[in-house]
């Protein structure tokens, strides 16, 4: 046997295979995304509720509503990266209930429901409450996989764009009205305007009325497949602009002018829901009898 016959069967012996990198269990990080953004606005209303028991009232407010953007953005980025499970949506739900229900009701009992004393508090337990059915109620309507949880029955396809019932954000951008407007005015020195909006007995009533409007089955616009007709674009546009240079100038004046503003909508929204389901009921033709029968 020669040598090189003799090295290339030692070389065979001695071949090695493709190393295989280590595969590891788990959830790709792009996943954990909107989790981490809804455990932010967790904290934006635990921070918030810290900061009402210390009686520094624009940061408390200033939490809530990053709070709100955050529940924006989670949503819709879940969807983005197909990221959506149930666990997520329970988690958001939680993270709702606290920022937009327990938070927003102890910052206002604080701020100004304490000095009815028990009767100042039941608004604040109504709100809490409201939400946490708005939102149980939100969660009964979500599929668990093949078997669909008890609960109302689908939408039709002219509602999938209407929310029953205030949203959360919403009810929690509502409620804290008040504190928005009297930050205002405080700024501008009208002091008795002030003072009049924060009064237990206009908060108490506004928190009974969102309450109620959490809970109601009025139908309000999601803006999800909202369509804007091509002649109204550029006033929107235009209209968003002007926004955007007052929330920078005047924030507090902004806030609350979104609540009215919201508050205007609502009235409309009702309206386009109606006419939807009228021209879906007209669509339907009932099937009579053959001829001749």
């Amino acid at each position: 046997m020669n040598i090189s016959s003799r090295s290339s069967g030692s070389r065979s012996r001695f071949r090695f295979g493709a190393r295989q990198r280590p595969r590891f269990q788990g959830q790709s990080f792009n996943r954990l995304i909107p989790n981490i953004l809804t455990l932010l606005g967790l904290c934006a209303g635990l921070m918030a509720m810290r900061f009402a028991l210390e009686g520094r009232w624009e940061p408390a407010a200033g939490l809530i509503i990053l709070a709100g953007a955050i529940d924006g953005l989670d949503g819709r980025l879940a969807r983005l990266l197909k990221a959506t499970s149930r666990f997520g949506a329970e988690f958001d739900s939680l993270a709702d209930f606290l920022s937009f229900g327990v938070a927003p009701a102890m910052i206002l009992y604080l701020w100004t429901m304490h000095d009815y004393r028990g009767l100042g508090f039941v608004p604040c337990v109504m709100f809490a409450v409201c939400m946490a059915l708005r939102l149980a109620r939100f969660n009964a309507s979500i599929d668990a996989g093949p078997v669909p949880l008890p609960g109302p029955p689908p939408k039709p396809a002219f509602a999938q764009s209407f929310f029953t019932g205030v949203p959360a954000p919403a009810g929690a951008v509502l409620g804290m009205f008040p504190i928005f407007a009297s930050l205002a005015f405080q700024g501008w020195g009208w002091d008795g305007m002030a003072d009049a909006v924060r009064h237990p007995l206009f908060v108490g009533l506004l928190l009974i009325g969102v309450a109620l409007a959490l809970v109601s089955t009025l139908p309000t616009w999601s803006f999800k497949n909202f369509k804007v007709r091509r002649e109204y674009v550029l006033p929107l546009l235009l209209s968003i602009g002007a926004y955007a240079a007052l929330l920078v100038s005047e924030p507090w004046a902004a806030l609350a002018a979104a609540g009215l503003i919201y508050c205007c909508m609502l009235p409309f929204s009702f309206r386009s829901y109606l006419r939807l389901k009228r021209e879906a009921e007209e669509l339907i033709q009932p099937i009579g009898p053959p001829p001749g029968a």
